[in-house]
């Protein structure tokens, strides 16, 4: 290979790393549906972190017996537990968005995949609390069930047992549906937008 040959491979080389106007202003536009999904997980984080701390007063606000304290805060140190791991995770996902500037595909591509990976974690964080959500379900039904005359824990009626299997299964069932309505609405489809942009990327 003489000079030329290299120097003309070298040009090669360089103008496939080269991002054409064209193609950085499509780049570019994946910006609009990025910040809608950067404020909607900075709102989340947010509404969240405040939320599981109105959560420690819920046994004065709703004048639970004395019994029953101890066992929620020990299963709300649990909860807490759990919910910060997964804070700080989609916290730390939040400022990796912030220091994304897309100019290149290379960028573009690991952005998206960085997006879906941290969608299907919010799943998770979703499914993880929902033991907790049947458990104060079950803590419910029973402080009800236990109001009645001369209420046995070994002796509930068949009517009882229905109830409480109706409670455990809706609830379980309703928490995967809403996480999957809620995931797509705040984050999946601003995901297919960037996705778009990088099938048009592709088609060129």
């Amino acid at each position: 290979m003489d000079f030329n040959d290299i120097q003309n491979a070298w040009n090669n080389e360089k103008n496939e790393n080269v991002v054409l106007p064209d193609n950085l202003e499509k780049i570019n536009s994946a910006n609009t549906p990025l910040d809608k999904i950067r404020k909607n997980l900075k709102n989340e984080l947010i509404m969240q972190s405040v939320a599981v701390f109105l959560m420690a007063f819920t046994p004065y606000a709703y004048a639970f017996p004395e019994k029953w304290i101890a066992p929620f805060y020990l299963m709300f140190s649990i909860f807490v537990a759990v919910c910060v791991y997964y804070l700080v995770k989609l916290y730390i996902f939040y400022k990796r968005l912030n220091n994304i500037t897309l100019k290149t595909k290379d960028s573009l591509y690991e952005t998206y995949f960085d997006v879906k990976l941290n969608m299907e974690l919010y799943k998770t964080f979703g499914f993880a609390l929902t033991p907790f959500i049947v458990l104060f379900l079950l803590g419910f039904l029973y402080h009800e069930f236990s109001k009645a005359p001369n209420f046995q824990l070994t002796e509930f009626t068949n009517g009882q047992l229905i109830s409480v299997f109706a409670v455990v299964t809706f609830s379980i069932l309703f928490m995967g549906l809403a996480l999957e309505w809620w995931v797509q609405y705040f984050y999946g489809k601003y995901a297919k937008e960037i996705r778009k942009v990088i099938d048009e990327l592709k088609e060129e």
